[in-house]
């Protein structure tokens, strides 16, 4: 019964902590456009079970609970090492090299926390408790797809590297990712409206990326959840993203350009495999292709 009081107090103070107009670590919107396309591709036994496990603050909504572990992150410190996979810089992903905390524990890293809450919320007779496993498993796949969350451990995936953006704000590199590409172009093409950006990148799933879609959940597995392909993708994404990224420069359309492609498909792509994920799970769904709704 204490378990479950202190649960509903740090989901209740993870939802003031969502709403309020805090720094933001991908920041809220890229968690919470990276889980609104997922709700589009669950099957209606997946979605029912998901609004079935959601807290109540969230309204039914899994974005609006797909920032939560990020809000928590100081009540629970042992999560931190979850949300990320960094590497020497090679541009590879080694499970058995990389998957550790920062004293070196196993499997501490964004790709055991995938799988360690899907297998959690696979096995009804888990001790783990199925709101949690819900909120981090979704908020850790859009960690995944960001490129600077598998990026350099000297730099702690860009964060030592400050830069300027846009010759006003200073930033650093891996907030550039997080947080500045995106809110550059909700400004800039999308009137600061994120469910405008969320329709663009749906359009790009009909028509750029139709081709590559099914491909993309196609490796997910009920013994696997191919998050290792996950993280290797970053980790090759993250070295281009050092490119004219260095300490003290200034960042403008040249990387915005460059980054913005990246970004907008890499939340796509963690939508999708979201919702595959979930699929598998609740509905036990086979078919690796995913219709829309």
């Amino acid at each position: 019964m204490g378990f479950l009081r202190l649960l509903q107090a740090v989901l209740l103070a993870a939802a003031a902590a969502a709403r309020a107009p805090a720094a933001r670590a991908w920041g809220e919107e890229g968690h919470y456009m990276t889980c609104k396309i997922a709700e589009g591709f669950l099957t209606g036994e997946a979605s029912a079970a998901v609004k079935g496990l959601l807290p109540e603050w969230a309204d039914g909504e899994l974005a609006a609970a797909c920032s939560w572990p990020d809000a928590v992150r100081r009540q629970m410190p042992w999560s931190g090492s979850l949300h990320f996979a960094d590497t020497p810089g090679d541009c590879k992903f080694s499970y058995a090299r990389d998957c550790h905390g920062t004293k070196g524990e196993k499997d501490m890293c964004v790709v055991g926390g995938i799988n360690n809450y899907t297998a959690a919320l696979q096995d009804s007779s888990s001790p783990y408790n199925r709101t949690e496993s819900l909120l981090f498993l979704s908020h850790f796949l859009g960690d995944i797809h960001q490129p600077m969350h598998c990026g350099r451990t000297a730099d702690l995936g860009g964060n030592t590297i400050v830069v300027t953006w846009y010759n006003t704000t200073k930033t650093n590199l891996h907030k550039v990712w997080d947080v500045n590409v995106i809110e550059t172009a909700m400004n800039r093409f999308y009137k600061d409206d994120m469910r405008t950006m969320i329709n663009a990148i749906k359009h790009n799933l009909t028509n750029e990326w139709c081709r590559e879609e099914n491909q993309w959940a196609a490796c997910y597995t009920p013994t696997t959840t191919c998050a290792d392909k996950y993280a290797e993708e970053s980790a090759e994404l993250s070295c281009p993203a050092y490119v004219g990224a260095d300490h003290g420069s200034n960042l403008e359309d040249e990387y915005f350009f460059k980054a913005l492609p990246v970004v907008q498909k890499r939340i796509a792509q963690g939508g999708v495999r979201l919702a595959a994920i979930l699929n598998r799970i609740f509905s036990g769904k086979n078919d690796d292709r995913i219709q829309s709704s």
